[in-house]
């Protein structure tokens, strides 16, 4: 053999070897798939879905499986939308919308559906037309969660057959035309009058009452009054009765006469421009009263 002939067969083994070599690294390097935590991969075999790769290292079959599709799993927002309904009372309003979603399954996301945030938008404009038209405009103001709720939990229903779950759905404003605004104002300022009035009503009510209690108070309190002072002169009657009924007539005599004193007192007590007029026995009166007077203490 020569030299020739074994440099050609050095040179050919080396060069399968190099060969086998890169095919080898080329398997690896097809085989191996490193998937990030925020997406999926979806692997197909000849066209058809094979498997969907999650986070972390995976194999494949290199040659016969292909990724197709790199989906994130990340939660998405869609751009806010404003959408024409009109409520169960014919009121037209416009709804600002907010979306928020994630999708679950990518399998079905990439071969259910083409334009997925256009898929979403349509079908919540639907439901939302569809939910207001069952609401009149009060309950559509004084119900928003209520409302929120039930978008959501229709639009989960409508988008579950293509891999994603809505994690939030947000009505951001109700908007009204001019005049249906005016019509409201002009309401509200009339509901605001009508309970001013009844807060008058009811303040003049209660101000009524509590005179009527008042009253009713002094009343009660003059009875009262009139109540003790006459018991107080029944009392007094009844110790001039036990003295009279102890003393006998002496005892009469001095409270008729000390009556009489007292009477002149009060007659005398004036500005001094009257007249008093004395009867004949006066004298004998405050003798008698001081006689008894001094008796008594005696």
């Amino acid at each position: 053999m020569s030299g020739n002939d074994v440099v050609g067969q050095f040179l050919g083994s080396n060069i399968v070897l190099l060969l086998l070599a890169a095919f080898i690294i080329l398997s690896i390097f097809l085989g191996v798939r490193i998937v990030p935590q925020s997406q999926k991969f979806v692997v197909e075999r000849f066209g058809r879905l094979q498997a969907v790769l999650g986070p972390g290292i995976n194999f494949i079959i290199p040659f016969l499986d292909r990724v197709r599709h790199r989906v994130s799993i990340l939660e998405r927002q869609l751009p806010n939308a404003t959408q024409d309904a009109i409520t169960r009372d014919n009121v037209l309003v416009q709804i600002d919308t907010s979306v928020f979603y994630r999708i679950l399954e990518p399998e079905k996301t990439v071969y259910r559906i083409r334009d997925v945030d256009a898929a979403i938008a349509t079908t919540v404009a639907g439901i939302v037309r569809a939910e207001i038209g069952k609401m009149d405009l009060d309950e559509v103001q004084s119900n928003r969660s209520a409302l929120i709720t039930q978008i959501k939990e229709s639009v989960e229903d409508a988008v579950d057959a293509w891999g994603i779950e809505v994690t939030r759905a947000e009505i951001l404003d109700v908007n009204l035309d001019q005049a249906t605004r005016d019509a409201m104002l002009q309401q509200l300022n009339a509901e605001r009058e009508r309970r001013a009035q009844v807060t008058r009503a009811e303040g003049q009510k209660r101000a009524v009452e509590l005179n009527a209690d008042a009253e009713l108070y002094a009343a009660e309190q003059t009875a009262k009054a009139r109540r003790i002072q006459a018991d107080a002169e029944a009392y007094a009657t009844e110790v001039v009765a036990k003295a009279i009924a102890a003393n006998g007539i002496e005892a009469a005599q001095y409270q008729v006469a000390l009556k009489q004193v007292e009477a002149l007192v009060a007659v005398g007590a004036g500005e001094g421009k009257q007249t008093v007029l004395l009867p004949a026995n006066a004298l004998d009166a405050f003798a008698d009263a001081f006689t008894m007077l001094k008796g008594g203490k005696s």
